[in-house]
């Protein structure tokens, strides 16, 4: 057994049955990618649209790629073919894009809207009342090949688990209250995507349902 599959192993070991792990397998090249295969691994999480293109091409035909890093509008024609769920969409603007796109390979995509619950002012996102605003506006509801089944936030960067604590459960009521107000009776918006290698114990605790974890299974980045 590899470091990389021992490591995944250990990672699923600790993740209960409900949870989803996401392998970040950004920057690292596709042999890494066909250790964590073996080992069961099969919703692999890139962040760049070239680099994701090329490991779609020669890598398992089963696997599920995520997108979750910042996409650009101008990228998303590249992904749309194939990508399975974009974890990041932060404006209206992408989500007419990711619609366009997929109208165009006659596909629906399923989309998060991510949400800036951190300290960062660096990080992106929507505010909660962005969000809440994007939603209320209700333009969402006329793009037939996109799907919003979810939220996706990133924590703090603090040791302070307190912190960490904190923007999850934000995002977790945020979650609670929308699923209420606008997805009462869409069983799909279902999806909680928060936590990575360092966090994600305290994001199952706090309502996350899918976990993006890279480092803790492939080490440093390579490149």
């Amino acid at each position: 057994m590899t470091d990389i599959q021992r490591r995944l192993t250990d990672i699923q070991a600790q993740l209960p049955t409900d949870v989803k792990l996401v392998a970040v397998s950004k920057y690292h090249p596709a042999e890494a990618i066909e250790q964590a295969y073996i080992s069961g691994a099969r919703l692999f999480g890139e962040s760049r649209a070239q680099e994701l293109v090329v490991k779609h091409q020669v890598l398992a035909e089963d696997i599920e790629w995520h997108f979750i890093g910042h996409l650009q509008p101008n990228k998303v024609k590249y992904i749309a073919p194939f990508v399975s769920l974009i974890h990041a969409v932060d404006s209206l603007k992408l989500l007419r894009e990711i619609d366009k796109q997929a109208h165009r390979c006659d596909r629906i995509i399923p989309c998060l809207l991510q949400l800036h619950v951190a300290e960062e002012e660096t990080k992106f996102g929507l505010t909660l009342s962005e969000c809440h605003e994007l939603l209320s506006g209700g333009e969402w509801r006329d793009l037939h090949h996109v799907q919003i089944v979810g939220l996706m936030c990133m924590a703090t960067n603090t040791d302070d688990e307190n912190r960490i604590r904190h923007d999850f459960r934000m995002a977790y009521d945020f979650y609670r209250k929308v699923k209420q107000e606008f997805f009462n009776d869409t069983v799909a918006f279902r999806f909680r995507s928060w936590g990575m290698s360092g966090d994600f114990q305290i994001a199952i605790e706090e309502g996350s349902n899918m976990v993006r974890i890279g480092s803790s299974i492939f080490g440093d980045r390579s490149y």
